[in-house]
Parts: C-alpha cells; sequence; structure tokens
C-alpha cells in the first residue's frame, strides 16, 4: 500500500480551514522565517531550530493558528536535522500530494490553518513506521506543568 493512500484521498492546497487569515494579517502575526515555511511552502535550514533538541515533556503546536498537532512522547531521533514524530494528535493534521521538486511526497499541514508543517515518509520507528519530519519554525511548544 502507498504512502498516500495510508492517509485516504490528499486534500486540495485551495480548500478552506476553519481558522483564516487574510495575507497581511498572516505577514503580520508571523516572522518572515515563518511566514516562509507556513504560507509559503518553505523549510528552514536543518539543524536551525531549537525544537529540535527539545526533550521536556509537553505539546507542540501550530505556530501559526496555536492548534495543538504533537504531543512530546512520539517525537524522536531521526538525525535528519527536522523535529520529527511518529504520530499528530488526532484531527490534528492532513496531507496533501506534494509534485515539487520532481518528486512526489506527502505534504502535512495543520488541518485547521493550513499552514505548511513539512511532510511524512514511510521510515518512521513502529508502531506506526511512519516520520512527520517538520520544520520547527513551524511550531511552538508548550512544557507539561510541573
Amino acid at each position: 500500500m502507498g504512502l498516500m493512500s495510508m492517509f485516504g484521498e490528499p486534500k486540495e492546497q485551495d480548500e478552506s480551514f476553519p481558522f483564516r487569515l487574510s495575507d497581511a494579517e498572516w505577514r503580520a502575526r508571523l516572522t518572515p522565517e515563518q511566514y516562509q515555511v507556513l504560507r509559503g511552502h518553505g523549510t528552514e535550514r536543518a539543524g536551525s531550530c531549537a525544537l529540535n533538541y527539545e526533550k521536556r515533556a509537553g505539546t507542540f503546536s501550530c505556530a501559526g493558528c496555536g492548534q495543538k498537532l504533537f504531543r512530546s512522547g512520539k517525537k524522536f531521533e531521526s538525525g535528519t536535522g527536522w523535529p520529527s514524530f511518529d504520530q499528530p494528535l488526532e484531527g490534528a493534521v492532513e496531507t496533501s500530494e506534494d509534485r515539487k521538486f520532481g518528486m512526489v511526497r506527502v505534504e502535512v499541514h495543520c488541518a485547521n490553518c493550513g499552514g505548511h508543517l513539512g511532510h511524512v515518509f514511510p521510515d518512521g520507528p513502529p508502531p506506526t513506521g511512519l516520520r512527520y519530519c517538520i520544520n520547527g519554525v513551524a511550531m511552538d511548544f508548550e512544557p507539561e506543568a510541573a
């Protein structure tokens, strides 16, 4: 079974999402780097984000809209230079087909605002076998209360 079939039909990029802002509002809300990744489908430089090294218990959320995306217990060290997770929170992300750069990949985006988060690959650890390779700049982290 192909990776796309594991997620069902891909969502179209121009479909509406519950949380919407104008381009000017997105630019005012996000840093230039966050805007380039979340709204422009960019990629941060590998190893450049502190969230790649975050080890505390807590929750990673979308830097664009605050949607909770991943629990820290699902994060693992992939050696890629980007935060990697084997499973998102239920309903937190959606996928679409990405055919840029002559490749076919599965793009991961926030189910609430549609912001580009990264890609998912079928080379992760058990039990899911998936690696959600996520741009750290596209997320915020909230540690669990002590």
